[in-house]
């Protein structure tokens, strides 16, 4: 998108509204939650998927070994067992 300048009347409370134009080119839809960053003197609004989608990425290239959230867990459980200084029973070695 090309950068854009668009005034915005800010109300006593706070409150503004993004013009359809801008909720357009963010893919905003309805009530929508989006991140407000604050650098220095000025806002980035980014819709909050992007900052979801941005973090999967760097998930995706950063992980070593494909893994569900019940292995995450079930690692977490052995060692949270380990810890206790107990052994799971169903603690399997996995090369993590």
């Amino acid at each position: 998108m090309a950068t854009q300048t668009i005034d915005i009347n800010v109300a006593s409370n706070g409150r503004m509204v993004l013009p359809a134009s801008v909720r357009k080119a963010m893919g905003l839809h309805g009530d929508a939650k989006i991140i407000l960053t604050v650098e220095d003197d000025q806002v980035r609004l980014s819709p909050i998927g992007h900052g979801v989608s941005r973090a999967q990425a760097l998930y995706r290239a950063h992980a070593k070994h494909a893994r569900t959230t019940d292995d995450f867990l079930e690692e977490r459980k052995a060692e949270s067992v380990a810890d206790l200084g107990e052994v799971a029973p169903d603690a399997v070695d996995r090369d993590v």
